[in-house]
């Protein structure tokens, strides 16, 4: 989806909105990271003020995959940090949605990746290793399942039950 905008991708397909194949995530995210484009498959996890189980995904291999987080939309603390971004720059993750807060912005800001998040927040998260992975989700108003595709450039987000060809 180098060139093409999630806009055009929209316009493009409307029998998959009105289908529910594709959906627009509700616009609540912030942008973060160099990559303010990123697209590929959706791996799935539901943690709550807890960023263990983020970690191990990120220390994964990511392939072009997309992590997608049910952060529960907490704002007392951030789920996702800079050291973990680095991580994920570097084994390859195109990109991270976070249904929470992210901490050192500065530093996942230097980082080739993209990285969405409700906001900053200084204080940590809890090390307890709690939540589900490879579960559906729902994040800004949208279901979201495991192996989807994930669209998000600076329009907004769009998860498709399938890869998209445009």
């Amino acid at each position: 989806m180098a060139l093409v905008t999630t806009a055009e991708v929209c316009d493009a397909n409307p029998q998959l909105i009105v289908s529910g194949e594709l959906r627009a995530l509700q616009p609540i995210f912030q942008i973060y990271g160099r990559r303010p484009v990123f697209s590929g498959p959706i791996v799935t996890l539901k943690v709550f003020e807890d960023n263990v189980l983020i970690r191990e995904f990120l220390e994964e291999k990511g392939n072009g995959r997309v992590l997608v987080v049910d952060g529960g939309g907490s704002l007392r603390c951030a789920i996702l940090g800079g050291n973990p971004v680095v991580q994920a720059q570097n084994n390859g993750w195109a990109g991270i949605v976070v249904n929470g807060c992210v901490r050192d912005v500065d530093e996942i800001n230097g980082c080739d990746i993209g990285v969405r998040a409700l906001h900053s927040h200084p204080m940590k998260a809890n090390k307890k290793g709690i939540g589900e992975k490879h579960v559906p989700i729902t994040i800004a108003g949208t279901r979201i399942c495991d192996g989807e595709w994930l669209y998000a450039d600076t329009d907004g987000i769009l998860v498709s039950k399938t890869e998209l060809s445009v």
